[in-house]
C-alpha cells in the first residue's frame, strides 16, 4: 500500500543534507539500506558491532514505521484518526512524539501542527503529478478541526502506557516528525548494540553517533535548492541531528503555473509564503529536529529567529528565495559556505 504519512520527504535518490566522504581508514564499516516512510534510508555504522547494531537499527524503523503510518489499521495513528474525540491508549513512544511536537505546536504559535493531514490529502500531497488547489471553501472547512494544539496526553501512574484525546474530527500525520523519531531510535538502537561510531540518513534527516572512527569531526553538506545535485555549503558536527525542510522537496505546479509546495501554514491552509526556500536545523535531539525544521520554515525569517533566541536548544541554516543564507551564531566555527558564486552568507545573534 502506498504510504501516504510520509509523502513529506523528496525524491528516494536525493538527500536534503548529503553525506560527504566520511572516512578513509582500516575500520570494520557496515552499510544497510531500508526502504521505509516512502524514502530510502542509508544506515552506516563501524567497529565489530557494525552488522549487529544495524540489524537492530532496522528493526526499530520497520516497526515504526508501522506504528505510525495513518493507512494501516490498528496503528497508533489510524486509532489516534478514528477515536472521534475519545480517548486512545498509546505507548511512551508515541507518546514521547507527540509531546515533543505539541511542545514545538504551542511555542511557535501553531506553526508546526501535526493536523493539517486532511489538508495535505486535500492538495493531492503535494504530488508532481496529481497535485491539486482546492478550492477556498474546501480549505476553509478543513480548517476547522485543524486543532492539534487542543490535544492532551496523560500519563498512567505505575504503568508504561498513555492516554491521548484529540477534538472530535481531527486527524493528523506524523510525517513532520516520524523519520526524526527514527533516526533518533536509530541511534539508540545502534549504542545500544556497542556500535561507537555510525550515521543514519534517512531522506534529507542525517543523524550522526559520537564521532568518525578517526576520531574528527562528521561533514554534512546542506543542499542547494536551485541545483540538487549539489550544495551551498557544510557543517563539521559531532554527535548530532541536522534535518532539512524545503519547498523544492515535495511540490507540483498548479493550473495556474505557481508551484505549491507541502510545507503548508496552519493559519491559512496553503502552502508557506514568507520568503524562505530552506531550513535546517541542527539538534541533539532527532525528534525535535525535525518539528523545529518544519515549524521554523513556516514562521519565516523573521518568526524563527524570534523562536530561536526566546527558547534556543539548537540552531539552523535559511536559505532565501534572494539567496541569502542567514546562519545562527552557534554555527560560526561549524558552517562554511562554499558555493560564494551564487549565494551570501551573515550570521546572526
Amino acid at each position: 500500500m502506498k504510504n501516504k504519512l510520509f509523502k513529506k520527504v523528496i525524491s528516494m535518490t536525493v538527500c536534503l543534507a548529503m553525506l560527504l566522504p566520511l572516512c578513509a581508514c582500516g575500520d570494520t564499516k557496515e552499510q544497510k539500506q531500508v526502504f521505509a516512510m516512502d524514502t530510502v534510508m542509508t544506515l552506516t555504522a563501524y567497529g565489530k558491532n557494525a552488522k549487529t547494531g544495524l540489524d537492530a537499527a532496522t528493526g526499530v524503523i520497520n516497526s515504526l514505521n508501522t506504528l505510525l503510518d495513518p493507512e494501516v489499521e490498528n496503528s497508533a495513528a489510524y486509532q489516534l484518526n478514528h477515536a472521534d474525540g475519545q480517548n486512545v491508549i498509546v505507548t511512551p513512544q508515541v507518546a514521547e512524539i507527540l509531546s515533543a511536537a505539541l511542545k514545538v505546536c504551542k511555542q511557535s504559535d501553531g506553526a508546526l501542527d501535526l493536523s493539517v493531514y486532511p489538508l495535505y490529502l486535500a492538495w493531492g500531497e503535494f504530488d508532481s503529478e496529481k497535485g491539486k488547489i482546492p478550492s477556498s471553501d474546501e480549505i476553509k472547512e478543513l480548517l476547522k478541526n485543524v486543532r492539534f494544539s487542543e490535544t492532551s496526553i496523560t500519563e498512567f501512574n505505575g504503568e508504561s502506557n498513555y492516554s491521548v484525546r484529540m477534538p472530535a474530527g481531527t486527524q493528523i500525520s506524523f510525517g513532520a516528525v516520524a523519520k526524526g523519531c527514527a533516526s533518533n531510535r536509530a541511534i539508540e538502537a545502534m549504542r545500544n548494540a556497542g556500535v561507537e561510531s555510525g550515521i543514519v540518513s534517512l531522506g534529507g534527516n542525517v543523524q550522526t553517533l559520537g564521532l568518525k572512527p578517526d576520531g574528527s569531526k562528521w561533514t554534512v553538506a546542506v543542499e542547494d535548492p536551485n541545483d540538487t545535485g549539489s550544495y551551498i555549503g557544510t557543517l563539521k558536527v559531532g554527535e548530532t541531528a541536522v534535518v532539512t525542510s524545503g519547498n523544492y522537496q515535495r511540490c507540483f505546479i498548479g493550473s495556474d503555473g505557481i508551484k505549491y509546495h507541502h510545507l503548508i501554514d496552519p493559519s491559512t491552509g496553503e502552502p508557506a509564503n514568507n520568503g524562505l526556500v530552506s531550513v535546517t536545523v541542527v539538534c541533539e535531539d532527532g525528534t525535535m529536529a525535525d518539528c523545529l525544521s518544519t515549524a521554523m520554515f513556516v514562521l519565516g525569517v523573521n518568526g524563527a529567529l524570534r523562536y530561536w533566541r526566546n527558547y534556543g536548544g539548537f540552531d539552523m541554516v535559511m536559505i532565501t528565495e534572494d539567496n541569502e543564507v542567514i546562519c545562527t551564531s552557534g554555527l560560526v566555527e561549524v558552517f562554511e559556505l562554499t558555493n560564494t558564486k551564487d549565494y551570501t552568507a551573515r550570521f546572526t545573534e
